[in-house]
């Protein structure tokens, strides 16, 4: 074993320093009940001693009279409606999306998710299927089409990577015996390079080839550009400083992903942006199936974090992810939303919110259903104090008694807490 770097500068490592950074640096929302219910509570209290001390001080009534008015005083004036309003709406409705495989990590997100008004999607593993699969070898005159699918899933087998993971599962498929490699480096946003023998095998995109200063021909780039514009990923194989050929994959894109970006924008979605580390002609023809006018290629993780930085500054973003590089830009996005299936333990960590079924058509409606607890909270907190206003009144106008305030204080909880609960209940989610 040779260590080139201490863990700390590693690209996991580095990941996790990105996460942290925005997490530090994301605004959370402060609710005005949070705020305001204390003092409130504080100030009845308050208003009571004053209603008992001022009028028996002034003579304004036998002791009595003035305690029992008080006392009514804090009974109806009492926020325990108003209290309880927000919480029983918000845990129905979490409660409620994880029986339909959504999971909200906090109320706060559940909130933030109603008033998302941009939605950046990784691609590989969240409009697509994840499952990439080798759909042609095209090898230059100096290697066989088998050799040269061999001498690539030497080099990818150790790496994580979907499509290294479809090049290996392609020469497993034709019985091929891998061979051991050494001094394995995977370059991050680029491929992998690993010794072999007395070579040097690099599989990758472009980008490795030109940092190795490897040159492709002509013909070679306009096949490339073929495959490209047919929506395909186009790896390139080289030994040493020789280009060996291409390796072209092709994703599926799931059949429901047209459909939910639909619905995104029928929603109010201002924009919607696919973000990928693929070529650009690749993401243009990915971007022209799925109707997404707005997409960015060729990105590194850091790349996706100040994307999701630009879209925050105009509005709140929701981003969506599955990968390890997908991290950062979860993390500071206002919602992060890790696809649960095929996620990965970094992004499902770093989320706000988790689609267990992999159903990109629960993200609008999991907006659908933040926008409906949002309007419910605010029906119950309008209502509740509606009536503590009411019941204030009409202890000083009519003197409400004590009894009737009860009915009328304890009646009104009960009515926000079933209000909130027929979200529980599964009642219809409208945007």
């Amino acid at each position: 074993i040779r260590v080139t770097k201490p863990a700390t500068e590693s690209t996991l490592a580095r990941i996790v320093e990105m996460v942290q950074r925005a997490r530090k640096g994301k605004a959370r929302t402060q609710r005005i009940l949070d705020e305001f219910e204390p003092k409130y509570a504080l100030s009845v209290i308050l208003i009571t001693i004053l209603l008992i001390v001022v009028p028996y001080t002034f003579g304004w009534g036998s002791f009595d009279e003035i305690f029992y008015r008080a006392m009514t005083i804090l009974v109806v004036a009492s926020p325990c409606a108003l209290v309880i309003s927000t919480p029983a709406t918000i845990l129905s409705a979490i409660a409620h999306a994880a029986r339909k495989g959504v999971l909200f990590k906090g109320g706060g997100y559940l909130e933030q998710a109603a008033s998302i008004q941009y939605v950046a999607m990784d691609k590989t593993g969240t409009l697509t299927k994840g499952m990439p699969e080798v759909v042609g070898v095209y090898p230059l005159d100096s290697i066989t089409p088998t050799d040269l699918l061999q001498q690539a899933a030497n080099a990818e087998r150790l790496s994580e990577h979907p499509l290294a993971a479809a090049v290996v599962r392609a020469a497993h498929a034709q019985g091929m015996r891998l061979d051991p490699i050494v001094n394995l480096r995977a370059v991050t946003g680029k491929g992998v390079e690993v010794e072999m023998e007395t070579h040097v095998i690099r599989v990758g995109s472009r980008r490795l080839m030109d940092d190795a200063g490897i040159v492709r021909p002509e013909a070679v780039m306009q096949r490339v550009d073929e495959l490209e514009m047919e929506g395909k990923t186009v790896v390139f194989v080289a030994r040493d400083l020789e280009l060996l050929g291409l390796i072209a994959l092709a994703d599926v894109i799931k059949p429901e992903a047209r459909q939910a970006i639909a619905d995104l924008r029928r929603l109010g979605v201002k924009q919607v942006v696919m973000l990928t580390g693929d070529s650009h002609r690749v993401a243009e023809s990915v971007a022209r199936q799925l109707g997404i006018t707005d997409y960015r290629a060729e990105l590194l993780p850091g790349s996706k974090e100040r994307i999701i930085q630009e879209l925050a500054a105009k509005g709140p973003v929701a981003m969506v992810g599955d990968g390890v590089n997908d991290a950062p830009a979860l993390a500071s996005g206002n919602l992060g939303v890790a696809m649960g299936g095929a996620g990965t333990d970094v992004a499902l960590e770093t989320a706000d919110v988790v689609l267990m079924s992999d159903d990109l058509t629960r993200l609008p409606w999991l907006i659908q259903l933040s926008r409906r607890a949002r309007a419910v909270v605010w029906q119950n907190i309008i209502f509740s104090m509606t009536v503590i206003g009411v019941l204030v009144t009409a202890v000083f106008v009519a003197d409400l008694p004590l009894p009737l305030g009860v009915i009328g204080h304890e009646g009104s909880t009960l009515i926000v807490v079933a209000n909130g609960l027929r979200l529980l209940g599964g009642s219809r989610i409208s945007a």
